[in-house]
């Protein structure tokens, strides 16, 4: 039975925010938040190094050469880092909206660093020399006294409020202020990552959610601008992108892997979406560093 976006208790006691570095002498395998979950408090994630998958609301994307993610609140999202080695650090940070009291709102100076928090509840990513000095920022964080940290946090703030280097990976229609009414959404995410492998039917989907099918399908394409149908080739086509990426096998593995039982529709749909072959795309990964990613 698919289930619902876990809700992640987070202890933020005696300090306005939360901070802690994973790496490889300091992570727990397997931990329970690689699941769909999402809380109240805002998060901030950098990544130092590596590969790996974004699943942030309906956006479904993968990273190299690490990562810097900000997440609004209650916005539904998996962990980013499957793995440490020597040079993967993943730092989180995490906060409450009014962690400042009602100074964002009151003084001029926040305005913004208000709008970006605003801007968060459809997720951004960060990329080039922002992602860089940020990365460095939030690393030093470990070094700071709790005052100086939260002067630091204020000052990554205004950068990334400044910053034109950033992708908003969410639309609008998917995120409400009321997490309850995403659950449905919630639920249909999660029955396609847990059975894209197999067969996906608009069927189950919508009985899933006490739904006929014309109905889930509006109700679908409405709150995603996607088909039901698109959605799924994109969490496949996504997959697949990251197995071609970071494994050997044998792309008709791959295409099976990602549950298409017909390589020439794979190689056709997979074409379309990303405008090269499979097998184009993984030479093109293994001799160049451009980040062609969706």
């Amino acid at each position: 039975m698919p289930i619902k976006a876990d809700l992640e208790n987070i202890q933020i006691e005696n300090k306005s925010f939360y901070y802690r570095i994973f790496d490889i002498n300091n992570h727990v395998p397997n931990h329970k938040y690689q699941k769909w979950h999402y809380h109240p408090e805002i998060e901030l994630v950098f990544i130092s190094n590596g590969e790996g998958k974004r699943q942030v609301g309906l956006h479904l994307s993968n990273y190299r050469d690490g990562d810097l993610v900000l997440i609004g609140p209650n916005v539904p999202h998996t962990g980013f880092t499957d793995s440490f080695d020597k040079e993967r650090k993943e730092v989180v940070i995490q906060f409450k909206e009014n962690f400042l009291g009602n100074s964002l709102s009151k003084v001029f100076e926040f305005k913004k660093i208000q709008k970006l928090l605003e801007m968060s509840k459809q997720g951004i990513v960060f990329f080039g020399k922002t992602k860089k000095n940020v990365g460095i920022s939030m690393l030093g964080l470990q070094y700071e006294s709790r005052f100086q940290k939260l002067i630091t946090l204020l000052k990554i703030l205004e950068t990334l409020s400044d910053s034109k280097e950033y992708e908003i990976l969410n639309n609008n229609k998917y995120f409400s202020k009321n997490i309850i009414e995403n659950e449905r959404i919630n639920k249909v995410f999660n029955y396609v990552k847990q059975n894209y492998k197999d067969r996906v039917s608009i069927k189950e989907a919508s009985e899933l959610i006490h739904m006929t099918e014309p109905s889930f399908c509006r109700y679908f394409k409405k709150h995603t601008e996607k088909t039901f149908t698109e959605f799924v080739n994109e969490y496949r086509i996504n997959n697949a992108l990251k197995l071609l990426a970071q494994t050997e096998i044998d792309i008709k593995n791959i295409c099976y892997e990602c549950g298409y039982n017909n390589f020439s529709h794979f190689n056709r749909l997979f074409k379309k979406t990303v405008k090269i072959t499979p097998s184009d795309y993984r030479k093109k990964i293994m001799s160049s560093n451009d980040d062609i990613f969706l």
